[in-house]
């Protein structure tokens, strides 16, 4: 099991495109004691001697007063706690988060909230041990059998937004052996806790617009790609879902400085330019087409004609923006130096997703395969960061764990 930190918050302020953390809508914070816990230390400790080490040993002391944009939570503080519950924000806000993440998913009554997948909610709740909910789900839920796994697929379009609040959100997990609904509620990885999965209070996306709000951070929706066919219900189409998200910044008065939206598909994105200009020209444009060499490859081809229709900010997972010398050197990918010579803002995802990293890189994990040669403990944790900090130029960093950008971050005087 990894070490987890306790913590306790902060706020940061508005952000210009470069990802400054003043501008014209900042406002205080409303929590100014950020508390990093002690997995950074952990980390520092687990390094090898040298320069960035003793760095970052030298802040072992500083007091951090705010929270850096650099740092940006990913689905909250899933480490720890169920991703997009109130308790995972609250505590990706108490270290000391810049940018807070809500992917944003869609109702049976067409309403917005925080989940991950618009599908997987019989992973991330406890759905299935409500009858008369999981009974609406695409999928009900199949026991094991001989030789197949047990099986469902619910769907935040399966129910209404007042069902939505009746569930409990859970970590991300579902037992492939069980029986029983009950049985099926676990089954994550051992180095994700499951201490704190006690009933998260999942979100809406209006309370997260609310929350994030009040504590004075920043924003960042990403408008999930749909798992049913649109239009939705026949009329319900792509352009009303992307507008829909827009349309909450603008009733909860929020200035569009602080709101960093994302998406996978360029259909979504070219739309905030075109009709949200003021939203779009922070959009920023999820890259998985790198996830195959050949799509790697036209996707770095693809990046001055984005740049010449508006795209500001591109988003690769972190493989794609590293590679590994023979001497276990870390360095700038083709893709990470064909963005910045297209004037792209980069940044990346998803520090601490994966396992320990002597068993990411055993295993070759998806977010660390272009470097899996050249880490192999806790400690390279520090080095993947400063690479991409340092050399790719990186403007921010999801993470499952903030307090780990945060500290580095603060160390390194990034806004």
């Amino acid at each position: 099991m990894q070490l987890i930190s306790l913590l306790v918050t902060a706020g940061a302020v508005a952000a210009a495109p470069s990802f400054s953390r003043r501008g014209a809508a900042s406002q205080e914070p409303t929590v100014t004691n950020i508390q990093v816990g002690p997995r950074p230390y952990f980390l520092v400790d687990d390094m090898d001697d040298g320069p960035l080490k003793e760095k970052l040993e030298s802040c072992a002391e500083k007091p951090i007063h705010h929270a850096p944009v650099f740092s940006i939570s990913h689905r909250g503080g899933p480490l720890q706690f169920p991703e997009h519950s109130h308790q995972g924000m609250m505590a990706a806000a108490r270290m000391g988060a810049g940018i807070i993440e809500c992917d944003v998913a869609f109702t049976q009554d067409r309403q917005l909230v925080c989940r991950h997948s618009q599908c997987d909610l019989h992973t991330t709740t406890n759905i299935l041990t409500i009858p008369e909910l999981a009974a609406k789900c695409t999928k009900p839920f199949q026991p094991a059998t001989e030789g197949q796994p047990a099986t469902a697929k619910c769907c935040t379009s399966d129910i209404t937004l007042a069902e939505f609040k009746t569930l409990c959100a859970k970590m991300d997990s579902g037992n492939s052996s069980a029986q029983t609904p009950e049985d099926y509620q676990y089954g994550g990885p051992a180095w994700r806790t499951e201490l704190y999965d006690t009933c998260g209070t999942p979100m809406t996306h209006r309370e997260y617009i609310n929350l994030i709000d009040s504590l004075g951070l920043q924003f960042s929706p990403e408008l999930k790609t749909p798992n049913v066919t649109m239009p939705f219900q026949g009329n319900y189409t792509q352009e009303m879902y992307a507008q829909q998200l827009i349309n909450d910044y603008k009733r909860a008065g929020i200035n569009p400085s602080r709101v960093w939206p994302q998406s996978f598909l360029d259909k979504d994105i070219f739309y905030w330019l075109l009709h949200e200009p003021a939203f779009g020209k922070q959009a920023i444009y999820l890259d998985e087409r790198v996830d195959t060499p050949e799509g790697y490859a036209q996707a770095v081809a693809s990046l001055p004609d984005l740049a010449d229709k508006g795209v500001k900010i591109m988003a690769p997972p972190i493989f794609a923006l590293l590679n590994a010398t023979a001497d276990g050197e870390l360095v700038p990918s083709e893709y990470a130096v064909a963005a910045k010579e297209s004037g792209l803002d980069l940044i990346t995802w998803s520090l601490e997703r994966f396992a320990p990293l002597a068993q990411a890189a055993a295993e070759e994990d998806y977010y660390v395969q272009s470097i899996a040669s050249a880490v192999s403990k806790d400690g390279d944790m520090y080095r993947i960061v400063d690479a991409l900090a340092q050399k790719v130029g990186v403007r921010g960093m999801f993470s499952d764990w903030p307090a780990t950008v945060t500290y580095y971050a603060s160390c390194m005087g990034l806004e």
